[in-house]
């Protein structure tokens, strides 16, 4: 009955010409949406679908945010956003800056660069950039459902098997972004606490850039003759239907059409009345562009921002809402932060605050063991959907937390900016081109307006102490195509070559053959030790082998480092099928205590039905309408498969029938 109030207050909210009173009302009202939405066991569908419901009734009202141009933009940063540092392209070594351009071009005329087939609430869909993984020799990396296996870093040819395993170009690239890796790793524990901004001089900028000219002319000329590689404009457009990606999406962007109206109601008037109330009449949407090879300004020449001193004489003023209008940033920040990256998150309503938790004493240790390259051109994606909260612009990646890192490391972001295949810098041209942006904002917070920071080609940025976990970050889309590598403390604990052969020899060591005849046997027979053994073989066969294989001969093609360790695992896995048939032979075996055996029995068949229902969603989406787009080298193969008169394999790829065989037998006991 409540919900059903709640729902009749707010088809009013929206008409002109209330009194003060009257608007003292509706965000009485608003306040009562909010209480609706508290009770934590709603369920996350059900929060989705309130929340979309709710932004619909919003229409196009917008929370502040500021940008390098709007007074307090500062203390804003110094205040809710202290994690973050940026590092301008100048401060950065030339020949850093050519080698890694040279690389990031390297990989894109190459065909490195592809979309990856990922899950997101039961069903696939294209991420909107391009990927690949770079990392230690043997490392993975997982979002949404998906397990990317790091092509090694070539740092040095000791610590690589196989030195045969890529081209030299393509060693050599991998290397320079092994160099990049190790700058930022020596570089970031050096920002201490309240490092901010500091500028280079206009001299040290123009040298810088004619360098990089040379470097990047070098290369031209073979990203023009790519033959791509890049599967965007070959693949479904349902990848439109996504916002986020890796690094990374928002699920009410991703349905903005449905929850974003387009009307102008009197909200806008009372939520602008209420900041410039509250000395906020310089918030507004904010809209950053460069003029490429126009005069400027000795201080616009100047790189204003980076990571070491503090900028001055910037008048600052207080950045609290309007009390009246906190209920407004309220509801639109608790819209705004279901996103599927964090779908477990709990769903509460923040009280609030202008400042981010305080840092960690440790400011994470930045060894950087992976990178996520990514690259995106705009002029080739048929739609990019606007930032729905803030009008910050067209997202690339859409809000969202980085995943799978150690608890509060930092992550370390070079960005490229370049004109497509052409592979020329954005610098140097005669029309003014939109940049590329990071918006950030506060996580469930109701005070604090975003900040929008923009990015020259070359420019990083970095994310410290806990501003990744306790804040959330998207990308916004720029005219000119970019790279970027977002180098990353990968959690590992279960994500590396060593961790599963380590499990797989674990699981296999309950394994007998005898040396004669070849005759498999299990030497342990606890119900504790064959669960765990059935508990690895899913893991080797679903979180390895057929990720692997979904993702086709991807990393094949480039690199073969994979291709040895991936057929041993597959030997392993083929063994664990044997002692599956083992446990099976035992289960049925009359001669068993009736206690012990229905406790086998029941562990074998939460195993089979678990094997069995994830080998048919992946068969399924190996075989989707969306695979069926990609070209062979990159489609799916459903690997592991096998016929049912395979005299290699010891069990069906099918396991109903054994199912049925198990539960029969339990029902009988």
């Amino acid at each position: 009955m409540r919900a059903k109030q709640c729902k009749h207050n707010s088809r009013n909210m929206k008409r002109s010409g209330d009194s003060e009173g009257e608007k003292r009302r509706k965000r009485s009202t608003i306040l009562q949406v909010l209480e609706c939405l508290l009770p934590k066991q709603v369920s996350p569908c059900s929060q989705a679908n309130v929340r979309r419901k709710l932004l619909q009734e919003l229409g196009d009202q917008k929370i502040p945010f500021l940008g390098p141009s709007d007074q307090g933009f500062q203390q804003l940063w110094n205040t809710s956003y202290s994690g973050l540092a940026l590092r301008k392209s100048c401060l950065l070594p030339a020949e850093l800056h050519g080698g890694v351009h040279a690389a990031l071009l390297t990989l894109r005329r190459k065909g490195c660069f592809l979309r990856d087939l990922v899950r997101v609430r039961e069903r696939d869909v294209f991420t909107a950039v391009s990927r690949v993984l770079l990392g230690e020799p043997g490392h993975t990396y997982s979002y949404l459902d998906t397990r990317l296996f790091a092509i090694p870093w070539h740092s040095t040819d000791s610590g690589i098997k196989g030195l045969n395993c890529c081209d030299p170009d393509f060693r050599a690239a991998c290397k320079a972004l092994w160099e990049l890796n190790t700058f930022f790793c020596s570089d970031v524990p050096q920002i201490k606490k309240g490092d901010r901004l500091t500028h280079c001089t206009k001299g040290e900028a123009k040298v810088k850039l004619g360098e990089e000219g040379d470097t990047e002319s070098k290369h031209s000329e073979d990203s023009k003759n790519s033959d791509g590689g890049d599967s965007e404009t070959r693949q479904s457009e349902e990848g439109d239907t996504e916002s986020k990606h890796s690094e990374e999406w928002d699920t009410e962007s991703k349905h903005s059409e449905e929850g974003c109206s387009n009307q102008e109601a009197e909200w806008e008037n009372e939520f602008k009345q209420g900041s410039e109330e509250a000395g906020f009449s310089n918030v507004k949407p904010y809209k950053f562009s460069v003029s490429v090879g126009s005069d400027q300004s000795e201080e616009e020449e100047e790189c204003s921002t980076s990571a070491l001193e503090t900028m001055s004489g910037t008048e600052t003023k207080h950045m609290g809402l309007a009390a009246q209008e906190k209920p407004v940033a309220e509801l639109k920040h608790s819209l705004s932060d279901y996103h599927i990256e964090d779908e477990e998150e709990e769903f509460v309503i923040g009280q609030g605050c202008s400042k981010s938790s305080p840092p960690i004493s440790n400011i994470g240790a930045a060894n950087f063991n992976v990178t996520l390259l990514n690259y995106m051109d705009p002029s080739a994606m048929s739609h990019l959907k606007e930032e729905p909260y803030y009008g910050m612009g067209k997202m690339a990646v859409g809000w969202h937390h980085d995943e799978n890192l150690v608890s509060h490391s930092p992550v370390a972001v070079y960005s490229y900016t370049c004109h497509g295949d052409k592979g020329d810098s954005s610098e140097g041209g005669s029309a003014a081109k939109s940049s590329w942006r990071i918006g950030l904002k506060v996580a469930w917070d109701i005070h604090t307006p975003g900040l929008i920071l923009p990015l020259e080609s070359g420019d990083c940025y970095y994310m410290r102490d806990d501003l990744n976990s306790s804040h959330q970050h998207c990308v916004l889309a720029g005219d000119t195509a970019r790279f970027s590598s977002t180098h990353r403390v990968a959690e590992c604990s279960s994500g590396t070559l060593t961790y599963i052969q380590s499990q797989c020899h674990e699981a296999l060591s309950n394994l007998h053959t005898d040396p004669e005849t070849g005759s498999h046997s299990l030497l342990a027979l606890q119900p504790t030790t064959l669960q765990h053994c059935e508990e690895i073989h899913n893991e080797v066969e679903f979180e390895w082998l057929r990720q692997y294989w979904f993702q086709g001969q991807r990393y094949a093609r480039f690199c073969s480092w994979w291709t040895g360790p991936m057929e041993n695992l597959e030997k392993d896995w083929k063994l664990m099928e044997t002692m599956t048939m083992l446990f099976l032979a035992t289960v049925e075996e009359e001669g068993q205590a009736a206690e012990g055996r229905r406790e086998m029995a029941e562990i074998l068949l939460s195993a089979l039905t678990d094997r069995h229902q994830q080998r048919q969603t992946w068969r399924e989406r190996c075989h989707s309408s969306l695979a069926q787009t990609l070209p062979p080298e990159e489609a799916p193969v459903d690997r592991p498969f096998w016929g049912v008169d395979d005299p290699s394999m010891p069990l069906p790829f099918d396991l109903a029938d054994i199912i049925n065989r198990v539960e029969s037998l339990i029902w009988r006991m």
